[in-house]
């Protein structure tokens, strides 16, 4: 049997909730409570996880014991809901049927959950978690804005939320929204019942019929889609000719010129390396990542797409020990009318965090068109987000302009990719000449993408890592002290993130 240790609640939005529900007291056996039964709660956690758990991580999501998961990766639904709602303090309260496991042996990981509450006082979604043999319970997934509909509700997910999932940059992100519904059979038309048909019984939970809505429960009713019958004609299953499969494809993207600089320049004395499918053009230039796959609707303005490949930073050795290695792999790339995301697994000493979105993206145009059969957009903006801060070990604000984006994605086996995808210093054919940093500063590269880390321009070049912006040689006086200032504020900034060794 797996341990087992108790987690209390933390009740972050009781004071929002009570205000918008009333909610003065926690719900007691009295003549007020109402007892519920047969509701089914539907909530997909966050998109972007399924589509990394079952596309980028090759695994798999198992409903048992009556929950389920909706077609095309879709949201899951646990059942058999049960639970009180107290019209005194307007709290409704539900524990549900059903497990989910989740399984990577790709990307080494499986989590259960089981036990799946709401609490509409605590505002929040709990569930017990398995992982490594040992079991959490009431794990605090997500908080909720809670509405009288309960339907489509807003959620933030927790930063237990990103621990138990595996992605530091989903702690106070959005969830994907919640509903809750009483599970209930199609009242008949009476224009179609059949002579003798008796009528449908009622509900067989209490609810109470108050006279005024503001002691009603929240309303959890809908009713169920009318069932499919033989005279119902068929929706088509071919697939629209704007949709479909990514085949192949490449990104373009330098990460950041500066950072490259830095790593491998007077202070870092490192290295930059691309491996397992990347390729980096010659001088230190820019990444492609190739062996694109995912999905495309150019009618829809969507694509998603990862990418194979990874590549390393390393530098400060001393005495075989790195204060910088950093790895980014898995890159996967979204876009929905123009804006987007870039995230990645991102391994520091030692450190991986799955899913990490490190950059948002802006494109030039919201359409995506295809030509020969492969979608090209080029010169893509990329803005460092606060979960990229942190993977860079705070070298860099949030708000920082990283390399511009370039991809390319090939929609049929015969489709010819272009040699060289991206835009200015992010593409995958050249290094560019030069980006801007989120202050407005040139990077400080010295007149060469070759001279990178040769001169002191270039060295200085990499102060960026520290800084987030450029400062000038004369700006500190000496080449010399500029360089061991930089140098010794990222050691600092690294070894903070060390791991204790033995």
């Amino acid at each position: 049997m797996p341990a087992r240790r108790r987690r209390s609640l933390a009740l972050a939005a009781a004071v929002a909730t009570a205000a918008a529900l009333g909610a003065t007291a926690a719900p007691s056996a009295s003549a007020a409570g109402t007892p519920l039964t047969g509701y089914e709660l539907t909530w997909g956690i966050k998109e972007s996880y399924r589509n990394y758990v079952a596309n980028f991580a090759k695994g798999t999501f198992t409903p048992t014991d009556g929950a389920r998961q909706a077609d095309g990766n879709g949201p899951f639904t646990f059942t058999g809901g049960t639970g009180g709602y107290d019209s005194t303090t307007h709290r409704t309260s539900l524990a549900f049927q059903g497990g989910l496991t989740v399984k990577s042996e790709a990307h080494g990981f499986e989590i259960s959950l089981s036990d799946v509450k709401f609490d509409s006082a605590d505002a929040a979604v709990t569930a017990d978690v398995t992982r490594g043999g040992t079991t959490e319970d009431d794990v605090p997934l997500a908080t909720v804005a809670v509405t009288r509909q309960m339907t489509d509700m807003a959620t933030t997910l927790t930063e237990e939320a990103a621990e138990v999932f595996g992605s530091a940059s989903y702690a106070g992100a959005a969830g994907d929204p919640l509903t809750l519904l009483k599970k209930t059979e199609p009242e008949p038309d009476p224009t179609t019942t059949a002579p003798g048909t008796p009528p449908a019984s009622p509900s067989p939970d209490p609810t109470p019929t108050a006279t005024a809505t503001a002691t009603a429960p929240p309303t959890t009713q809908a009713p169920s889609p009318a069932p499919t019958t033989s005279a119902t004609k068929p929706e088509t299953t071919a697939e629209p000719a704007t949709r479909g499969e990514v085949v192949d494809g490449t990104l373009g993207w330098g990460v950041k010129q500066s950072f490259r600089a830095y790593a491998t320049g007077p202070v870092a004395k490192g290295t930059v390396t691309a491996s397992a499918g990347a390729t980096q053009a010659a001088g230190n230039g820019a990444f492609t990542f190739t062996g694109a796959s995912g999905t495309y609707d150019t009618g829809a303005g969507t694509l998603e797409a990862a990418f194979k490949g990874a590549v390393n930073f390393k530098g400060h050795e001393e005495k075989g020990t790195y204060g910088l290695d950093l790895t980014l792999s898995g890159l996967r790339v979204t876009l929905a009318n123009g804006a987007g995301e870039l995230s990645a697994d991102v391994d520091s000493l030692g450190e991986t965090s799955r899913g990490v979105v490190l950059a948002e993206l802006k494109a030039k145009s919201p359409a995506l068109t295809a030509g020969n059969d492969v979608i090209t957009v080029d010169d893509v903006t990329a803005t460092l987000t606060g979960a990229g801060a942190k993977a860079f070990g705070g070298f860099y604000p949030a708000g920082t302009a990283l390399d511009p984006v370039g991809l390319a994605v090939a929609l049929t086996e015969d489709a010819e990719l272009p040699d060289g995808t991206g835009g200015t210093n992010g593409g995958a054919g050249g290094a560019g000449s030069g980006t801007t940093d989120g202050n407005g500063g040139a990077d400080a590269i010295g007149s060469t993408t070759g001279g990178i880390g040769s001169t002191v321009g270039g060295g200085l070049g990499g102060s960026l890592a520290s800084t987030g912006s450029d400062v000038p040689v004369g700006a500190l006086g000496a080449a010399a002290a500029a360089a061991v200032a930089a140098g010794a504020g990222v050691v600092l900034a690294l070894r903070r993130r060390r791991t204790t060794t033995g």
